[in-house]
């Protein structure tokens, strides 16, 4: 079975993108995407997929796969019921690790885990526990802090004993031929022209089929309908621009493809329960009380300095 691509939305302000979702989930199918990942299992049982590779899973299971390595968690779930969390995700694209190394030498060492990736890492549960309340605080944390844990995060995996590669020697992703499935070469589309307008019926001719059996394919694919995949990547892009805090609202309205202000801001709403104009507001003041407590935190260091002089 071919992967589906997954267009993974790194904020431009940022490093890297940290997560949680639950189950069943839009992500949970077999799929890749060029960056890496590093994902932990907080909630459920079930089988996991990476490569060839075939395993079961529990709370604690912590994987790291590599570049266009297809994977997926399939939990053990009854059909009707849901989870809020099923795991923690990080994921960042390879030039982010690439500059890293190229201007810290002590970084050199990342490089065999990176490559150990290419077929799927699996580490002892004991890294994975001590792996969560990192990975916890990623999500919340702003600015240097950012950097600071995924460095605890890489340097606990890299210093993990006797981890275990997952899919076979032989084995090797082909990201070239899976691009050249209907389905990858409509989300690629997607994502190239995201700001532009995007007809449901154009899509479904690219991939030559009627526009009633494309939704039915899309949605299969996806775990979405086209017009809601569409609206969330679009709003993802406009928190991004939202925060850059250089373009207003209207015009981050119609940057992202939405053709009218009002639209813009109700699907903003379902998405993010609240107005971009807020969304922002409420960015802001977390960003400035960051800031704030790094100028408390050097100002200690200053007296702590000086008291000891």
């Amino acid at each position: 079975m071919q992967p589906d691509l997954e267009l993974v939305a790194v904020p431009r302000d940022e490093s890297y993108k940290v997560w949680s979702h639950g189950y069943p989930y839009r992500t949970v199918r077999w799929h890749f995407h060029p960056e890496f990942e590093i994902q932990l299992i907080t909630a459920t049982t079930g089988k996991y997929f990476v490569g060839d590779y075939i395993g079961d899973f529990t709370p604690g299971n912590l994987v790291m796969v590599g570049s266009n390595l297809p994977h997926n968690w399939v939990s053990n779930v009854p059909t009707g019921e849901r989870v809020d969390e099923r795991c923690l995700v990080v994921q960042f694209d390879t030039e982010f690790l690439t500059r890293a190394i190229d201007v810290f030498p002590e970084l050199k060492r990342v490089e065999t885990l990176l490559d150990a990736s290419s077929w799927g890492v699996l580490f002892s549960t004991k890294t994975g526990a001590a792996a969560e309340p990192i990975m916890r605080e990623m999500l919340v944390a702003q600015g240097i802090r950012r950097i600071t844990l995924f460095l605890s995060l890489i340097d606990l995996l890299v210093r993990s004993a006797a981890p275990i590669k997952l899919a076979s020697a032989a084995y090797r992703a082909d990201p070239a031929h899976y691009a050249e499935s209907r389905i990858n070469h409509v989300l690629s589309y997607i994502g190239r022209n995201l700001s532009k307008e995007l007809r449901e019926s154009e899509l479904a001719e690219l991939a030559g089929q009627s526009a009633s059996a494309f939704s039915r394919y899309f949605r299969r694919h996806t775990g979405v309908p086209f017009v809601q995949y569409v609206n969330r990547l679009r709003i993802n892009l406009a928190c991004q621009l939202l925060m850059a805090g250089e373009l207003s609202i209207t015009d981050i309205c119609y940057q992202v493809g939405f053709n009218n202000l009002s639209n813009f801001n109700r699907q903003f709403l379902a998405l993010k329960g609240t107005s971009p104009s807020r969304w922002r507001a409420d960015q802001q003041l977390n960003m400035t009380s960051a800031s704030v407590s790094s100028d408390d935190d050097a100002a200690d260091a200053t007296h702590a300095q000086e008291a000891f002089g």
